[in-house]
Protein backbone atom coordinates (compact mmCIF):
# COMPACT_ATOMS: atom_id res chain seq x y z
CA UNK A 1 0.00 0.00 0.00
CA UNK A 2 1.43 3.51 -0.59
CA UNK A 3 2.04 5.90 1.75
CA UNK A 4 0.20 9.17 2.48
CA UNK A 5 1.57 12.86 1.90
CA UNK A 6 -0.65 16.05 3.14
CA UNK A 7 0.43 19.42 1.48
CA UNK A 8 -1.49 22.15 3.68
CA UNK A 9 -1.91 25.18 1.84
CA UNK A 10 -3.64 28.44 2.54
CA UNK A 11 -4.01 29.20 -1.16
CA UNK A 12 -5.03 26.90 -4.52
CA UNK A 13 -2.95 28.72 -7.19
CA UNK A 14 0.40 28.19 -4.93
CA UNK A 15 -0.63 24.15 -4.97
CA UNK A 16 0.68 24.69 -8.90
CA UNK A 17 2.50 27.28 -9.14
CA UNK A 18 4.86 27.37 -6.14
CA UNK A 19 4.13 23.20 -5.39
CA UNK A 20 3.60 21.71 -8.80
CA UNK A 21 7.03 20.34 -8.91
CA UNK A 22 7.31 19.05 -5.66
CA UNK A 23 3.86 17.23 -5.93
CA UNK A 24 5.39 15.35 -9.35
CA UNK A 25 8.53 14.67 -7.06
CA UNK A 26 6.38 12.99 -4.33
CA UNK A 27 4.76 11.39 -6.65
CA UNK A 28 7.80 9.93 -8.40
CA UNK A 29 8.62 8.31 -5.10
CA UNK A 30 5.88 6.12 -5.07
CA UNK A 31 3.69 8.16 -2.56
CA UNK A 32 -0.06 8.85 -2.58
CA UNK A 33 -0.61 12.78 -2.58
CA UNK A 34 -3.45 14.71 -1.11
CA UNK A 35 -3.42 18.34 -0.79
CA UNK A 36 -5.89 20.35 1.48
CA UNK A 37 -6.56 24.59 0.65
CA UNK A 38 -9.75 27.06 0.93
CA UNK A 39 -11.61 27.61 -1.77
CA UNK A 40 -9.56 24.40 -3.27
CA UNK A 41 -12.89 22.74 -5.19
CA UNK A 42 -14.09 25.71 -7.19
CA UNK A 43 -10.86 26.63 -8.49
CA UNK A 44 -11.30 24.72 -11.99
CA UNK A 45 -7.63 25.40 -13.05
CA UNK A 46 -5.89 24.10 -10.59
CA UNK A 47 -8.29 21.37 -9.33
CA UNK A 48 -7.68 20.25 -13.60
CA UNK A 49 -3.88 20.34 -13.53
CA UNK A 50 -4.13 18.25 -9.74
CA UNK A 51 -6.57 15.77 -11.32
CA UNK A 52 -4.13 15.23 -14.05
CA UNK A 53 -1.16 14.59 -11.94
CA UNK A 54 -3.99 11.93 -9.57
CA UNK A 55 -3.82 13.79 -6.64
CA UNK A 56 -6.15 13.71 -4.09
CA UNK A 57 -7.76 16.90 -3.31
CA UNK A 58 -9.80 18.52 -0.22
CA UNK A 59 -11.00 21.74 0.97
CA UNK A 60 -10.99 23.31 4.30
CA UNK A 61 -11.75 27.18 5.54
CA UNK A 62 -9.06 29.11 6.32
CA UNK A 63 -8.74 32.75 6.21
CA UNK A 64 -4.77 33.75 5.19
CA UNK A 65 -4.71 37.26 7.23
CA UNK A 66 -6.44 38.26 10.57
CA UNK A 67 -6.49 36.38 14.07
CA UNK A 68 -9.79 35.48 14.74
CA UNK A 69 -9.75 33.29 17.90
CA UNK A 70 -12.76 31.31 17.44
CA UNK A 71 -12.59 30.72 13.47
CA UNK A 72 -9.13 29.80 13.65
CA UNK A 73 -10.11 26.94 16.07
CA UNK A 74 -12.15 25.96 14.06
CA UNK A 75 -10.05 25.25 11.39
CA UNK A 76 -8.05 23.67 13.22
CA UNK A 77 -10.58 20.86 13.96
CA UNK A 78 -11.36 20.95 10.56
CA UNK A 79 -7.92 20.01 9.42
CA UNK A 80 -7.82 17.14 12.79
CA UNK A 81 -10.65 15.38 11.53
CA UNK A 82 -9.81 15.37 7.72
CA UNK A 83 -6.23 14.03 8.88
CA UNK A 84 -8.19 11.17 10.61
CA UNK A 85 -9.85 10.56 7.64
CA UNK A 86 -6.95 10.13 5.37
CA UNK A 87 -5.00 8.93 8.01
CA UNK A 88 -1.59 10.39 6.02
CA UNK A 89 1.78 9.02 6.92
CA UNK A 90 3.67 12.62 6.37
CA UNK A 91 2.15 16.14 6.51
CA UNK A 92 3.61 19.17 5.57
CA UNK A 93 2.15 22.89 6.17
CA UNK A 94 3.96 25.97 4.40
CA UNK A 95 2.99 29.80 5.00
CA UNK A 96 1.76 31.32 8.20
CA UNK A 97 -1.62 29.13 9.34
CA UNK A 98 -0.86 26.13 7.57
CA UNK A 99 2.33 25.64 9.22
CA UNK A 100 0.50 26.79 12.44
CA UNK A 101 -2.84 25.58 12.42
CA UNK A 102 -1.76 22.44 10.23
CA UNK A 103 1.06 21.35 12.12
CA UNK A 104 -1.22 21.85 15.40
CA UNK A 105 -3.61 19.62 13.50
CA UNK A 106 -1.41 16.87 12.21
CA UNK A 107 0.14 16.48 16.19
CA UNK A 108 -3.13 16.24 17.73
CA UNK A 109 -4.03 13.79 14.67
CA UNK A 110 -0.64 11.85 15.79
CA UNK A 111 0.64 11.57 11.84
CA UNK A 112 4.04 10.02 12.16
CA UNK A 113 5.91 12.63 10.30
CA UNK A 114 5.23 16.40 10.65
CA UNK A 115 7.15 18.87 8.55
CA UNK A 116 6.96 23.04 8.44
CA UNK A 117 8.31 24.89 5.29
CA UNK A 118 8.74 28.51 6.40
CA UNK A 119 8.74 30.78 3.07
CA UNK A 120 9.03 33.74 4.62
CA UNK A 121 8.33 36.02 7.73
CA UNK A 122 7.23 39.32 6.78
CA UNK A 123 5.41 40.85 9.52
CA UNK A 124 4.67 38.13 11.57
CA UNK A 125 6.49 39.26 14.50
CA UNK A 126 6.33 43.37 13.74
CA UNK A 127 3.28 44.04 15.29
CA UNK A 128 3.31 46.94 18.17
CA UNK A 129 0.49 45.06 20.02
CA UNK A 130 2.64 43.04 22.49
CA UNK A 131 0.19 40.52 23.55
CA UNK A 132 -0.81 39.78 19.66
CA UNK A 133 3.04 39.02 19.35
CA UNK A 134 2.99 36.92 22.19
CA UNK A 135 0.56 34.84 21.00
CA UNK A 136 1.92 34.84 17.27
CA UNK A 137 5.16 33.52 18.73
CA UNK A 138 3.79 30.79 21.15
CA UNK A 139 1.79 29.28 18.44
CA UNK A 140 4.53 28.86 16.65
CA UNK A 141 6.46 27.89 19.21
CA UNK A 142 4.06 25.05 20.31
CA UNK A 143 3.46 23.86 16.59
CA UNK A 144 6.83 23.71 15.52
CA UNK A 145 7.79 22.36 18.89
CA UNK A 146 6.15 19.34 17.87
CA UNK A 147 7.67 18.83 14.14
CA UNK A 148 10.03 16.55 13.32
CA UNK A 149 11.70 19.34 10.90
CA UNK A 150 11.28 22.38 10.02
CA UNK A 151 12.79 23.94 6.68
CA UNK A 152 13.49 27.67 5.76
CA UNK A 153 14.28 29.57 2.19
CA UNK A 154 16.53 31.50 4.04
CA UNK A 155 19.60 31.59 7.08
CA UNK A 156 18.16 34.66 8.37
CA UNK A 157 14.70 33.64 9.04
CA UNK A 158 16.33 30.20 10.58
CA UNK A 159 18.30 32.30 12.59
CA UNK A 160 15.27 34.57 13.54
CA UNK A 161 13.50 31.77 15.05
CA UNK A 162 16.70 30.69 16.96
CA UNK A 163 17.05 34.44 18.62
CA UNK A 164 13.34 34.30 19.17
CA UNK A 165 13.77 31.21 21.10
CA UNK A 166 11.07 29.73 18.91
CA UNK A 167 13.36 26.54 18.25
CA UNK A 168 16.60 25.79 19.36
CA UNK A 169 19.69 25.17 17.38
CA UNK A 170 20.31 22.32 19.66
CA UNK A 171 17.56 20.07 18.25
CA UNK A 172 19.18 19.83 15.21
CA UNK A 173 15.83 19.28 13.53
CA UNK A 174 15.84 22.51 10.85
CA UNK A 175 17.27 22.91 7.43
CA UNK A 176 17.55 25.79 5.09
CA UNK A 177 16.89 25.61 0.98
CA UNK A 178 16.95 27.81 -1.60
CA UNK A 179 13.63 28.74 -2.11
CA UNK A 180 11.00 27.00 -3.97
CA UNK A 181 13.63 26.52 -6.82
CA UNK A 182 12.08 28.03 -10.99
CA UNK A 183 11.80 25.32 -13.50
CA UNK A 184 14.68 25.98 -15.96
CA UNK A 185 12.99 24.82 -18.71
CA UNK A 186 9.87 27.04 -18.57
CA UNK A 187 11.58 30.00 -17.56
CA UNK A 188 14.49 30.47 -20.77
CA UNK A 189 16.69 32.91 -21.97
CA UNK A 190 15.31 36.12 -23.61
CA UNK A 191 16.30 38.38 -25.81
CA UNK A 192 16.11 41.96 -24.41
CA UNK A 193 14.21 44.56 -25.64
CA UNK A 194 14.82 47.46 -27.99
CA UNK A 195 14.54 49.86 -25.18
CA UNK A 196 15.08 49.80 -21.34
CA UNK A 197 12.18 48.66 -19.00
CA UNK A 198 12.73 48.03 -15.39
CA UNK A 199 10.10 45.79 -13.76
CA UNK A 200 8.50 44.74 -10.74
CA UNK A 201 6.19 42.07 -9.82
CA UNK A 202 4.58 41.78 -6.55
CA UNK A 203 1.44 41.95 -4.53
CA UNK A 204 0.42 45.46 -4.09
CA UNK A 205 2.31 45.20 -0.23
CA UNK A 206 3.89 48.27 1.58
CA UNK A 207 6.50 45.86 2.70
CA UNK A 208 6.68 44.46 -1.06
CA UNK A 209 8.68 47.49 -1.54
CA UNK A 210 5.99 49.27 -4.11
CA UNK A 211 5.63 52.47 -2.71
CA UNK A 212 9.72 52.98 -3.04
CA UNK A 213 9.72 51.20 -6.98
CA UNK A 214 6.79 54.69 -7.66
CA UNK A 215 9.09 57.00 -6.26
CA UNK A 216 12.53 56.05 -7.57
CA UNK A 217 10.76 55.96 -11.36
CA UNK A 218 9.42 59.05 -10.67
CA UNK A 219 12.85 60.72 -9.48
CA UNK A 220 14.82 57.97 -12.67
CA UNK A 221 12.42 59.97 -14.99
CA UNK A 222 13.59 63.12 -14.55
CA UNK A 223 16.78 62.28 -15.68
CA UNK A 224 15.33 59.39 -18.41
CA UNK A 225 12.16 60.54 -19.24
CA UNK A 226 11.52 57.89 -21.92
CA UNK A 227 12.80 54.71 -19.20
CA UNK A 228 9.74 52.76 -18.78
CA UNK A 229 8.23 51.09 -15.20
CA UNK A 230 6.57 48.58 -15.50
CA UNK A 231 4.00 46.99 -12.37
CA UNK A 232 2.39 43.56 -12.60
CA UNK A 233 0.25 42.47 -9.38
CA UNK A 234 -2.79 43.08 -7.48
CA UNK A 235 -4.28 44.99 -4.29
CA UNK A 236 -4.28 42.00 -2.18
CA UNK A 237 -6.61 41.76 1.37
CA UNK A 238 -3.76 42.55 3.36
CA UNK A 239 -3.77 45.45 5.75
CA UNK A 240 -0.54 46.38 4.33
CA UNK A 241 -2.05 46.37 0.80
CA UNK A 242 -1.51 50.24 -0.97
CA UNK A 243 -5.13 51.68 -1.79
CA UNK A 244 -6.67 51.71 -5.47
CA UNK A 245 -6.40 55.37 -4.98
CA UNK A 246 -2.46 55.66 -4.68
CA UNK A 247 -2.32 52.86 -7.40
CA UNK A 248 -4.00 55.31 -9.72
CA UNK A 249 -2.01 58.51 -8.55
CA UNK A 250 0.90 56.87 -9.83
CA UNK A 251 -0.54 55.86 -13.12
CA UNK A 252 -1.68 59.10 -14.11
CA UNK A 253 1.64 60.58 -13.32
CA UNK A 254 2.97 58.41 -15.69
CA UNK A 255 5.91 57.11 -14.13
CA UNK A 256 4.55 53.47 -14.32
CA UNK A 257 2.68 51.23 -17.02
CA UNK A 258 0.35 49.22 -14.71
CA UNK A 259 -0.37 45.46 -16.50
CA UNK A 260 -2.63 44.17 -13.37
CA UNK A 261 -2.64 40.51 -12.48
CA UNK A 262 -1.00 37.98 -15.64
CA UNK A 263 -1.18 34.17 -14.58
CA UNK A 264 1.96 34.27 -17.17
CA UNK A 265 4.65 36.55 -15.95
CA UNK A 266 7.34 35.01 -18.54
CA UNK A 267 6.40 37.80 -21.05
CA UNK A 268 6.43 40.59 -18.80
CA UNK A 269 10.45 39.37 -17.79
CA UNK A 270 10.76 39.10 -21.54
CA UNK A 271 9.65 42.63 -22.27
CA UNK A 272 11.99 44.18 -19.22
CA UNK A 273 15.39 44.55 -19.08
CA UNK A 274 16.36 44.91 -15.45
CA UNK A 275 14.23 43.39 -12.63
CA UNK A 276 13.50 45.59 -9.10
CA UNK A 277 12.16 43.67 -5.98
CA UNK A 278 12.64 46.30 -3.09
CA UNK A 279 11.30 44.05 -0.33
CA UNK A 280 11.46 44.43 2.77
CA UNK A 281 12.12 40.45 3.45
CA UNK A 282 11.07 37.45 1.78
CA UNK A 283 11.30 33.53 2.08
CA UNK A 284 13.33 33.98 -1.24
CA UNK A 285 11.62 35.91 -3.93
CA UNK A 286 10.19 33.69 -6.50
CA UNK A 287 9.64 36.53 -9.67
CA UNK A 288 13.34 37.50 -8.85
CA UNK A 289 14.57 34.10 -9.57
CA UNK A 290 12.42 33.76 -12.64
CA UNK A 291 13.87 37.13 -14.01
CA UNK A 292 17.27 35.43 -13.14
CA UNK A 293 16.76 32.13 -14.89
CA UNK A 294 15.39 34.75 -18.36
CA UNK A 295 18.75 36.53 -18.01
CA UNK A 296 17.93 39.82 -15.92
CA UNK A 297 19.98 41.26 -14.00
CA UNK A 298 18.56 42.10 -10.31
CA UNK A 299 17.83 45.32 -8.23
CA UNK A 300 16.95 44.08 -4.89
CA UNK A 301 17.51 44.52 -1.04
CA UNK A 302 19.65 43.68 1.40
CA UNK A 303 16.98 41.82 3.20
CA UNK A 304 16.21 37.99 4.27
CA UNK A 305 15.53 36.28 1.84
CA UNK A 306 16.36 38.56 -1.29
CA UNK A 307 20.46 39.19 -0.19
CA UNK A 308 20.69 35.39 -1.02
CA UNK A 309 19.59 36.17 -5.06
CA UNK A 310 22.46 38.42 -5.59
CA UNK A 311 26.60 38.78 -5.61
CA UNK A 312 26.44 42.46 -5.33
CA UNK A 313 28.13 43.95 -8.48
CA UNK A 314 28.18 40.40 -10.42
CA UNK A 315 24.55 39.96 -11.49
CA UNK A 316 22.71 42.79 -9.87
CA UNK A 317 22.89 45.28 -7.15
CA UNK A 318 21.81 45.11 -3.15
CA UNK A 319 20.33 48.38 -1.87
CA UNK A 320 19.39 49.46 2.17
CA UNK A 321 15.65 48.58 2.61
CA UNK A 322 13.61 51.71 1.92
CA UNK A 323 16.44 53.45 0.53
CA UNK A 324 14.89 55.23 -2.67
CA UNK A 325 18.05 57.17 -3.26
CA UNK A 326 20.16 54.12 -3.06
CA UNK A 327 17.34 52.46 -5.04
CA UNK A 328 17.77 55.51 -7.97
CA UNK A 329 21.57 55.02 -7.64
CA UNK A 330 21.31 51.33 -8.71
CA UNK A 331 19.16 52.01 -11.53
CA UNK A 332 21.16 55.22 -12.80
CA UNK A 333 24.14 52.52 -13.32
CA UNK A 334 22.69 50.58 -15.60
CA UNK A 335 21.18 53.36 -17.37
CA UNK A 336 24.66 55.45 -17.43
CA UNK A 337 26.40 51.72 -18.31
CA UNK A 338 23.78 49.86 -20.22
CA UNK A 339 26.57 47.27 -20.80
CA UNK A 340 25.96 46.09 -17.69
CA UNK A 341 22.44 44.77 -17.95
CA UNK A 342 23.88 42.08 -20.84
CA UNK A 343 26.90 41.30 -18.77
CA UNK A 344 24.72 40.95 -15.31
CA UNK A 345 21.98 38.88 -16.91
CA UNK A 346 24.14 36.48 -18.34
CA UNK A 347 25.58 35.93 -14.95
CA UNK A 348 22.12 35.82 -13.52
CA UNK A 349 21.10 32.98 -15.72
CA UNK A 350 24.69 31.01 -14.41
CA UNK A 351 23.42 31.34 -10.72
CA UNK A 352 20.01 30.14 -11.57
CA UNK A 353 21.37 27.16 -13.23
CA UNK A 354 23.78 26.34 -9.92
CA UNK A 355 21.66 27.17 -7.20
CA UNK A 356 17.84 27.47 -7.90
CA UNK A 357 17.36 24.52 -10.53
CA UNK A 358 13.94 23.38 -9.04
CA UNK A 359 14.35 19.82 -9.64
CA UNK A 360 17.62 19.98 -7.07
CA UNK A 361 15.45 22.19 -4.70
CA UNK A 362 13.12 19.28 -4.70
CA UNK A 363 15.58 16.63 -4.83
CA UNK A 364 16.85 18.12 -1.18
CA UNK A 365 13.60 19.16 0.18
CA UNK A 366 13.32 15.25 -0.59
CA UNK A 367 16.34 14.56 1.54
CA UNK A 368 15.38 16.41 4.73
CA UNK A 369 11.98 14.47 4.88
CA UNK A 370 13.95 11.29 4.64
CA UNK A 371 11.92 10.70 1.52
CA UNK A 372 14.97 9.76 -0.67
Amino acid sequence: MKKKFLLISSYPDSLINFRGHLIKALISEGLEVHVVAPDLITNISVTKQLKLLGVHMHEVELKRTGMNPFYDLRTVFKLWRLMLKIKPDYSLGYTHKPVIYGNLAAWMARIPKRFALITGVGYTFQSKIFLLNYIVKTLYRIALGNTHKVLFQNPDDESLFFTLGILSPLDNKTAVINGSGVDLEKFKLAPFPNSIQFLLIARLLGDKGVREYFQAASEVRKKYQDISFGLVGWIDDNPNAISQTELQYWIDRGDVKFYGRLDDVSSAITDCSIYVLPSYSEGTPRTVLEAMAMGRPIITTDAPGCRETVVDGKNGFLVPVKEVDELVAAMLKFLDEPSLIEQMGAQSRKIAEKKYDVNKVNQQMLREMELK
